[in-house]
């Protein structure tokens, strides 16, 4: 007898809070393929091989990205070997795909396409939707490549800003192109940290299968989030530059003096930087506006809170408020991957801002490890009739999500 849809999800939540080392070969039974387009260093593919040694249901056929460090991160850890295509090409060209489609070890009988296309063209830095066209012509890209392998269902995974005015008609596009091949397509927003990451990361997620299905649902309210010092407080502490003996990836960057002092400066656990402390131009700025838009730069995060959302710049306490809670320094490469649910055996190729730029671009694969559960529950669930679609994102939802967050976050708004 299968196990329950309440069964799964229990294996996922436990993934989830507490993701274990990746497995380094393939469950030695499944039902269903995996093909992982803009695989990165592998955070929805770890996540789905976590579930699948739990629950035989998932191997790995295929992962595509052009980033060689993050595919030789992806090599290190889950023991396959990207393809470096371009999936844009991959819909322009008949070699490339012809070259593609030979590369996929097919082997179950049924097929899971995901992937989180880079989502820089989506920023809501981006002063104009057509600089980045390119980027954002990804995510059609990717849903033209996910019909044409006839999977079962589909998971894309990307930041909020893709559904906003600007967004929206390349994301509408996408959906046009599941819907036309048959496909039920359904899209909410949500706080990563609801799924048990200890990070305050909210992303867009859209399913797309055959059948009427349920959105995956939070199962941490906001009293019980995870937090920092949940993901790194057993971590020894290090000196700016150094290493951490034992593990390689626990380091930082090497500060410079002046960074060093006046990361002294700001008061422990969550405290702010000072207007007088911290480079001439923040304190030129300080002077003239009081607080600004950059109160968070040099800011410690808090011990008993989830983190801010760890972006590929996390490695630089100039960019946000990315300082260790209580030591003078950055975050290590180690504390940014557990804050990113990565497990703490997980090993990043590269150099130093290349590991920090997989860590930020990733998904979670803690996070991707219960959506994982909570698909694979649904594709073996019997068919739904009338499935719950209060919260999906329908229509654009403005013109920036990240004006949206703080009223969020305080409960005045709902996603």
């Amino acid at each position: 007898m299968p196990p329950s849809t309440s069964a799964l999800l229990a294996v996922g939540r436990d993934l989830a809070t507490t993701p274990p080392p990746v497995p380094d070969a393939e469950p030695a039974t499944a039902s269903v393929d995996v093909i992982d387009l803009f695989s990165g260093c592998g955070g929805l593919s770890a996540g789905f091989r976590l579930f699948a040694a739990r629950q035989p249901s998932y191997r790995l056929a295929a992962a595509v990205d052009l980033d060689a460090d993050a595919n030789a991160s992806y090599r290190l850890n889950l023991r396959r070997h990207p393809l470096p295509l371009d999936v844009a090409e991959l819909c322009r060209d008949g070699n490339a795909w012809d070259r593609f489609a030979a590369a996929v070890d097919r082997r179950a009988s049924r097929l899971v396409v995901v992937g989180g296309p880079p989502c820089q063209g989506f920023s809501s830095h981006r002063k104009s939707i057509t600089a980045a066209g390119g980027l954002n012509e990804l995510v059609p890209a990717f849903a033209a490549v996910a019909v044409r392998l006839r999977p079962d269902a589909v998971l894309l995974e990307n930041v909020p800003e893709m559904l906003t005015r600007r967004g929206w008609p390349f994301f509408r596009r996408a959906v046009d192109v599941l819907m036309a091949a048959g496909f039920v397509v359904r899209t909410r927003v949500y706080n990563c940290a609801g799924f048990g990451l200890p990070q305050e990361r909210f992303r867009a997620l859209t399913l797309a299968l055959r059948q009427p299905f349920a959105m995956p649902e939070p199962f941490l309210p906001r009293d019980r989030y995870r937090t920092v010092r949940d993901a790194i407080g057993a971590l020894p502490p290090i000196r700016p530059g150094e290493a951490e003996a034992s593990d390689p990836q626990h380091r930082t960057a090497r500060h410079r003096a002046g960074t060093v002092a006046t990361l002294a400066a700001v008061p422990r656990d969550g405290g702010r930087r000072p207007l007088d402390v911290g480079p001439e131009c923040l304190r030129r700025l300080a002077v003239r506006n009081g607080r600004s838009g950059y109160d968070d730069v040099y800011g410690r995060l808090w011990w008993d809170r989830p983190a801010v959302t760890v972006t590929a710049y996390a490695r630089n306490p100039a960019s946000g408020r990315f300082a260790h809670p209580e030591q003078d320094r950055g975050l290590s490469v180690r504390e940014a991957a557990c804050l990113q649910g990565f497990p703490p055996t997980y090993r990043f190729a590269g150099g130093f801002d290349s590991r920090f730029r997989q860590i930020g671009n990733a998904v979670p694969p803690s996070v991707a490890a219960y959506l994982a559960a909570h698909l694979f529950a649904e594709l073996s669930a019997p068919r739904r009739t009338a499935p719950d679609t209060a919260g999906d994102v329908t229509e654009p939802i403005g013109v920036s999500f990240s004006r949206l967050i703080a009223g969020i976050k305080s409960g005045a708004l709902r996603l």
